[in-house]
């Protein structure tokens, strides 16, 4: 077995998870990942096996038909489905995102309708903070929902809004009038049933077609536009107006592991692909591994890779133990996105001008792993989570 990104103290149950989840990878991903992406193809078949070996369901509890497995399982399940094709674990990441939110914050009439089906991927859950001219800014946030009776009337624009078209459930953030002087009390999270599709999907929700995008292909990204759409008030997330902040903020903590465990994904396939064309490629009457040049750039991908991997790996299981870990998760992020971008371009060099072909996955993994450098937050706003909590965490008495 290859001695990267392995993780001790796993348990039995965990082990035969990722064996199975690295089998079907090898299998049924890897293999048709290339044609898809170039085909900007949704992976319909891949995602209805991964709902046949209870995906979408890993980190429901047990109680509502799932899994009930750890954050450190889902990341390190991502962490293998990304190595097979990133935009197939952009598929299951938002879906798990809204879970968990559910599972911490929801009600439990909430919880009883909706997590049962999500854990057979009946409902595939997407989410939604971006707007078009917020950026990093979320409390900004522009949509609103005002009361009308015993709804919410929603108005206002979403951007960037993965599995739009194909999820049937959205949590969305948006502005309430709550009254307070501090903006982010003033949001709140809603659950937003839809049809899958696009164009007006139901009276006052618009889902515009996919975003066409440099990589991360296959996984529709669209907008979501709200014009006087209504939902019940029952719809918000917790029974609670004014939490969403902090609602969609431990589900970013959630999905800033999820990132770094897909940057650990690419490059971990990235540094396969290099050492493999590096023993195969000759030059000077001898395979370029046994350049010095070359062989010192594998040497430092992989010890990359496998940073990456254990930040990711103390990130998840700080936040499995009911800690905070906004600063842990902050620096996984950053640094397992950077390194991902490092690692990829210099597998991207081993190959040459074949790197530039594609024919050659490579070609693909470069166009993916920039995506990782903004999602769930840029590196800027990464070093901005870490300093804040050093700060916090360090402060001096004067």
């Amino acid at each position: 077995m290859a001695r990267l990104a392995r993780t001790a103290g796993l348990t039995d149950v965990q082990e035969e998870i990722l064996a199975t989840v690295r089998t079907f990878v090898d299998k049924e991903i890897i293999p048709h990942a290339q044609a898809l992406e170039h085909g900007d193809t949704y992976p319909a078949d891949i995602v209805e096996g991964m709902k046949e070996m209870g995906l979408f369901g890993l980190t429901i509890p047990e109680e509502f038909g799932g899994l009930g497995e750890s954050l450190l399982t889902y990341a390190l399940v991502v962490e293998q489905i990304a190595r097979g094709w990133m935009s197939v674990s952009g598929v299951i990441n938002t879906h798990f995102i809204v879970a968990h939110m559910l599972k911490q914050h929801g009600t439990p009439e909430q919880r009883a309708h909706y997590l049962p089906r999500m854990a057979t991927g009946e409902v595939r859950g997407s989410f939604s903070m971006s707007e078009p001219e917020l950026g990093s800014d979320v409390a900004a946030i522009r949509t609103k929902a005002v009361r009308d009776g015993d709804d919410l009337v929603v108005t206002g624009q979403k951007m960037w809004l993965t599995n739009g078209g194909t999820s049937n459930l959205t949590a969305v953030l948006v502005r309430t009038d709550e009254g307070s002087d501090k903006p982010h009390r003033n949001l709140t999270a809603i659950l937003v049933d839809k049809p899958e599709g696009y164009g007006e999907v139901a009276p006052g929700l618009t889902i515009p077609g996919k975003i066409d995008k440099m990589g991360y292909k296959g996984v529709d990204t669209t907008e979501m536009v709200f014009d006087g759409f209504r939902v019940p008030a029952g719809q918000v997330l917790g029974g609670e107006t004014g939490q969403g902040f902090r609602h969609m903020m431990d589900g970013v903590e959630v999905g800033r592991v999820n990132v770094a465990a897909r940057a650990c994904g690419i490059a971990l396939r990235s540094f396969e692909l290099a050492i493999e064309y590096a023993q195969q490629r000759t030059t000077f009457g001898k395979p370029i591994a046994e350049h010095q040049a070359i062989a010192f750039k594998l040497a430092e991908m992989a010890t990359k890779v496998e940073a990456a991997h254990l930040m990711m790996v103390n990130a998840a299981r700080l936040k499995d133990s009911g800690a905070r870990n906004d600063v842990e998760a902050g620096m996984a992020k950053l640094i397992a996105s950077e390194y991902c971008a490092e690692v990829t371009q210099e597998a991207f060099r081993i190959h040459g001008g074949y790197g530039y072909s594609k024919e050659y996955e490579i070609e693909r993994l470069m166009r993916e792993a920039p995506f990782l450098l903004i999602g769930e937050g840029t590196s800027e706003i990464q070093k901005t989570i870490i300093s804040r909590g050093l700060l916090r965490d360090y402060r001096t008495r004067s």
